[in-house]
């Protein structure tokens, strides 16, 4: 039984397998009908818990169809549907959940749920998503960018923005896949103290992109942050918004990433979202073939 619960726990021969059977399978589905089947569904009989304590949308519909793609079902929880953290604990649902279902991915707040969740299940976690981390995100980027441009060892990836729970997960992936980073934002806004050695700073963002073959960003406010707070990000991260100007500042075939959702015209332009260097959909997408992998990978199929 394996956990996948950050980048960073898992090994990287175990995370380039993950991303060669999400190639391999997404090469299979052939254009095939979203509902239907894979050849191989190595799922038939599991069934998976999805819980939800933040709102989601990639996470929940690719993880959704991703497992009954592979044969097995579903059942979606929202925190407010459950007693998870409030008239039980973390560990004592987890230990109900195990005895109904075969894996749980959690969507959830605190990376302290996320890790009682699995210090105390018998059966696989999947962190997808903490305030601390996003690591099914970042894996699904490393997947686009090399389906796109081939291997990331050794290529210039560069943050423009707050150095948040996606660039966390993109530090860890720069040490696991060998690929260069460079973090360009305000100092304020700096990443956790945890990852300082794992990537560059560049506070200049025009000079941060020179040569750069992967150019990323993330909404600066969260739907969780008080207007006062939405005012100030924008205040300070105005400077760092990925147009026009910085992606030609980037190499010429540089690609453009972001998360989803965009505010359009607060950190990335709608010319940038929609131009020749995006490749946010495709990104978007292989957050299904992704979690695919990391489904079968957790449960040994």
């Amino acid at each position: 039984m394996n956990h996948f619960l950050d980048i960073s726990r898992t090994d990287p021969s175990d995370l380039m397998s993950i991303i060669e059977g999400a190639r391999r399978m997404k090469a299979a589905r052939g254009g095939r009908p979203k509902a239907m089947p894979d050849d191989d569904t190595p799922l038939l009989g599991y069934m998976v818990a999805l819980i939800f304590e933040k709102p989601s949308t990639r996470t929940r519909v690719s993880f959704d169809v991703g497992v009954r793609q592979l044969g097995g079902q579903t059942m979606t929880l929202s925190g407010n549907e459950m007693q998870l953290g409030h008239g039980e604990t973390v560990a004592d649902t987890a230990k109900v959940l195990s005895r109904y279902v075969d894996l749980i991915m959690i969507r959830t707040f605190e990376e302290a749920t996320l890790l009682e969740m699995a210090d105390s299940a018998s059966v696989p976690v999947i962190n997808g998503l903490t305030n601390r981390s996003h690591p099914c995100q970042v894996m699904a980027d490393v997947m686009t960018f090399e389906e796109l441009r081939g291997p990331i060892a050794g290529r210039r990836v560069v943050w423009s923005g707050d150095g948040n729970n996606v660039f966390a997960s993109l530090a860890h992936a720069a040490q696991r896949f060998g690929f260069d980073l460079t973090f360009s934002g305000p100092e304020a806004l700096d990443p956790e103290a945890t990852l300082e050695g794992m990537y560059r700073k560049e506070r200049d963002p025009i000079q941060a992109v020179a040569g750069a073959d992967l150019v990323m960003t993330d909404t600066w406010v969260s739907m969780h942050d008080p207007r006062s707070a939405r005012e100030r990000r924008h205040n300070q991260l105005r400077g760092y918004q990925v147009n026009a100007k910085l992606m030609s500042a980037a190499n010429p075939g540089a690609l453009f990433m972001h998360c989803l959702p965009a505010h359009r015209g607060d950190e990335v332009t709608t010319a940038v979202m929609d131009g020749p260097q995006s490749a946010v959909f495709d990104e978007a997408e292989n957050r299904l073939h992704v979690q695919k992998a990391i489904v079968r990978w957790c449960l040994g199929l």
